[in-house]
């Protein structure tokens, strides 16, 4: 049996006109930490859009290129894009057995991207994906509702505390914002 690869939080806040999404380095493979670098946050969309994925390394990047061609195909519309990515996934034989999730987003819209066709869009501008998502979505939150810091400090501490607490979680933080 090949061990599971379990590779990540990530986490996206949007805050006046802002995002800014987060991710861990850490890859962890069965009770092995394999890589503290990833990079699993980027821009796309010719730097309108951002994207972070959990899941697969393969399955992220593929995701990635496709969402690359939706973003063009429809001239940044992120939502748009989003969503005919989810269509094609849910319905594509091989993409149907991808496993990954995407967080994408721009300073207008922050949206969850599932293979079951879902594209969840969060009301408080804040959402979060992989192993730690729910630790760094509940510091998220807090720090959203209690400070003033500003997305990509909110993305940036509130990691920090998933690391803390989620042992699929470090503290090799890569944050990419768009104003």
């Amino acid at each position: 049996m090949t061990p599971r690869i379990r590779a990540t939080t990530v986490l996206g806040v949007l805050r006046d006109g802002k995002i800014a999404i987060a991710a861990d380095g850490q890859v962890t493979i069965g009770q092995t930490i394999a890589k503290h670098g990833a990079q699993k946050v980027r821009l796309a969309g010719k730097g309108r859009a951002i994207v972070g994925f959990a899941g697969g390394a393969a399955d992220g990047m593929a995701l990635l290129e496709r969402l690359e061609a939706k973003l063009e195909a429809h001239t940044g519309n992120v939502r748009r894009a989003a969503v005919e990515l989810a269509r094609e996934w849910r319905t594509d034989r091989a993409l149907r057995r991808l496993e990954a999730m995407l967080l994408v987003g721009d300073p207008g819209a922050l949206l969850m991207v599932s293979g079951n066709g879902d594209v969840l869009e969060p009301d408080d501008g804040i959402a979060a994906i992989g192993s730690g998502g729910p630790f760094a979505l509940a510091a998220a939150r807090a720090l959203l509702r209690k400070t003033a810091l500003s997305a990509e400090e909110i993305a940036r501490e509130a990691l920090g505390i998933a690391a803390e607490v989620c042992i699929y979680t470090n503290d090799q933080i890569q944050v990419v914002t768009l104003p």
